[in-house]
């Protein structure tokens, strides 16, 4: 009798990870992105790494240890005794966005960091989320004593003056609030699973197209068409470097489908006769 096994491609394993924004594995699905410069990478030893990295922090701190001190111990452990911190030295680097590459250097970016930080700090029961502030992603834990917001790349506490200065660069005027500009709460509010992860993708996809990398460029955008099926934009931006690959069939359907989807788009006219010709090759 002769058997058959199929191998399941990086992106249908991507694809299984986050189809339901239920029990979404931030972790894993975070993890899988470096199979797209990796295909053979395993991504249960990804995680399986972070798990002894969990074993070791719990068995420092005392079972009656409060959330205060349970904090303090995993900042101890992750930023001092284990030394991750900021690639400062190649901050834009695409490798700062796979997690199996900042478990083993020990640097990344704030958010990759953030997504590492936050498994051991829920593991440790801590009530922590990641918080999509622009520019710079950070973490927040509540505690008795009250909310705590912390730099993922170094776990400096962030105070309201601190936050306000972050902030004040990408103010924009919003006519809702009266004074012109949205509160600062707003900005602290938890970053769903999805959107975190479609905040990496969007890293990526900033890198790869600053150094005209195609092909790594497609793979990114392979991810965010499926990771936000009705984020329109996405669609036009994979089928426009279709197009600008070559690969016209794929560009039309992409195309197609966002004139479908967003009829009314300000730039519908011209993707129209960007889609006909096209069609005309």
């Amino acid at each position: 009798m002769n058997f058959q096994f199929q191998t399941i491609t990086p992106l249908a394993y991507f694809e299984s990870l986050v189809q339901s924004d239920a029990d979404f594995p931030v972790l894993e699905a975070a993890a899988s992105l470096a199979q797209d410069e990796d295909e053979g990478l395993d991504v249960q030893q990804v995680l399986a790494d972070v798990d002894r990295l969990l074993a070791r922090v719990q068995q420092r701190i005392p079972e009656a240890a409060d959330g205060l001190t349970r904090l303090a111990m995993l900042n101890q452990f992750f930023y001092t005794d284990l030394g991750f911190s900021s690639n400062v030295n190649n901050f834009y680097a695409h490798e700062n966005s796979y997690l199996s590459e900042v478990l083993r250097t020990r640097k990344g970016i704030p958010i990759s960091l953030a997504v590492i930080w936050l498994e051991l700090a829920r593991g440790l029961d801590l009530s922590a989320q990641g918080v999509s502030f622009p520019g710079h992603f950070l973490v927040k834990v509540t505690l008795d004593e009250g909310l705590v917001v912390l730099d993922p790349v170094n776990g400096e506490s962030l105070g309201l003056d601190t936050l306000a200065e972050r902030l004040a660069p990408f103010r924009r005027f919003d006519a809702v609030m009266e004074d012109g500009d949205a509160p600062l709460e707003l900005h602290l509010q938890a970053c769903p699973p999805r959107d975190l992860l479609a905040r990496m993708l969007h890293n990526l996809k900033e890198i790869f197209r600053s150094q005209d990398d195609d092909a790594r460029l497609l793979m990114v955008m392979d991810r965010l068409v499926i990771l936000l099926p009705e984020a329109w934009s996405e669609w036009r931006d994979r089928g426009l470097l279709h197009a600008q690959m070559g690969q016209h069939a794929q560009a039309i359907d992409d195309l197609a489908h966002y004139l479908a989807h967003a009829p009314m788009a300000a730039d519908a006219d011209y993707l129209s006769d960007r889609l006909a010709e096209l069609k005309a090759l």
